[in-house]
């Protein structure tokens, strides 16, 4: 039997009115003391078992055996309170996220596992060991992928027709997440829509990973566990395939993922300004330089915001990932003039997402840690599915996608 791209599936979710009680931001965007204060007051905030840490001794390893262990035991409680109930059938879930005037609206499903790993399902992003490792051992100790991976496929008049008409009623689900967010998600049972969605997927070549690439590869690591600990279980298992929200592409929003960087390598501010005038047109503005077009950057250095331009764009045949904003940044800049090396790595590197806003990069150099800071031109939608198409990677922390998923509104069984 051949696992369809995507599928429905029996979901654990908040009962009826709890919805509330239990969404919670992702788990990786927030610190620690976010974290804490998120789940403050709320015992049902499913933070409670994606930063399960918060209900440890102050100072605890998040990676030590007991984490795992207090997220298996404090999502063990939720279901035995009735917090959150097993659905009574494989079902799909219409998930629609409101975040001020913006409104996307998508589909909630089992994405197979060996489409992923054949790269139907593709991705645009090298991963981390460490935290696909954190993501796979969070999986196995509570039996369930409760972080959901945005994907993103292209455009389907009839797929838009069957989410409008199921989310033209009211919502079985719902809850506003602390950054303002609402989630709303609607109950497909109706056999006869279900095998339409899952054939209209079947149909599409592919589909493109937003944001979650850590936890896609900690389900895929999980199923090989599963294949090699057991191979005569029998193919289709719930633990072959991964959760997903699937978004029409024309609805996903791509926003700033900017960066800071320690030192100037050794450089004084005005060596390291000279050098940044051989590369690029230089100019001050008044306020936060925020890029208005491909090719152009801000810069925060010295208290003084700067606008960057390329003086040489890239050649018309580059390559997907020569053509990014990211890579002409670190290829004409941060590498030659900072030293930035793998910037996976570089501990003198870091990154800020744009729903920060880029008051957020000015602070982190005026407090004097960070020397200098980048501000860059949102990447396309279009030029990650081409990057993807290539079976090519962009450089991490490429795309920064809102509004967020919640956690905890449902999750994915492994039995």
């Amino acid at each position: 039997m051949t696992i369809p791209l995507i599928q429905p599936f029996a979901a654990l979710r908040p009962a009826a009115g709890r919805g509330q009680d239990v969404a919670a931001r992702p788990y990786d965007v927030l610190a620690f003391d976010e974290a804490v204060a998120g789940a403050d007051g709320r015992p049902w905030s499913f933070l409670h078992v994606s930063r399960a840490e918060i209900d440890l001794a102050p100072g605890a390893d998040p990676y030590a055996d007991g984490v795992y262990a207090k997220a298996a035991e404090n999502l063990a409680r939720m279901v035995e309170a009735g917090v959150l109930i097993r659905e009574a059938g494989r079902r799909y879930y219409v998930w629609r996220m409101t975040m001020g005037e913006h409104v996307q609206t998508g589909i909630a499903a089992a994405a197979s596992i060996p489409a992923y790993e054949s790269n139907r399902i593709r991705r645009h992003e090298l991963t981390r060991p460490d935290k696909e490792t954190d993501r796979t051992r969070q999986i196995e100790a509570v039996g369930a992928h409760t972080g959901p991976v945005l994907v993103a496929y292209p455009d389907d008049a009839g797929v838009a027709a069957v989410l409008a008409r199921v989310s033209a009623g009211d919502a079985d689900l719902e809850a506003v997440t602390d950054d303002g967010t609402r989630h709303q998600i609607w109950v497909v049972a109706d056999e006869a829509t279900i095998d339409d969605l899952t054939r209209r997927f079947e149909a599409m070549d592919g589909i493109y990973i937003a944001d979650g690439h850590h936890r896609s590869a900690a389900a895929a690591r999980v199923a090989e566990n599963r294949r090699l600990a057991d191979p005569g279980q029998p193919e289709g298992a719930a633990w072959e395939t991964f959760l997903t929200v699937c978004f029409p592409a024309s609805e996903v929003v791509i926003l700033d993922y900017n960066r800071v960087v320690r030192d100037l390598n050794g450089l004084a501010p005005s060596a390291f300004l000279s050098m940044v005038h051989t590369r690029f047109v230089v100019g001050e503005t008044e306020g936060p330089a925020r890029p208005p077009a491909r090719g152009m950057f801000g810069m925060y250095l010295g208290g003084q915001w700067y606008q960057l331009m390329l003086k040489d764009p890239p050649a018309a045949d580059a390559g997907p990932v020569e053509r990014l904003d990211i890579s002409l940044l670190s290829d004409r800049l941060l590498t030659p003039a900072l030293g930035i090396g793998d910037p996976r790595l570089d501990k003198r590197i870091d990154f800020v997402g744009g729903g920060r806003g880029l008051e957020a990069l000015a602070r982190r150099v005026d407090s004097g840690e960070w020397a200098v800071a980048f501000a860059l031109y949102p990447t396309a939608l279009a030029d990650l599915m081409a990057v993807a198409d290539a079976g090519e990677v962009m450089p991490p922390k490429s795309t920064w996608f809102e509004p967020k998923l919640a956690d905890g509104l449902l999750s994915l069984p492994l039995d």
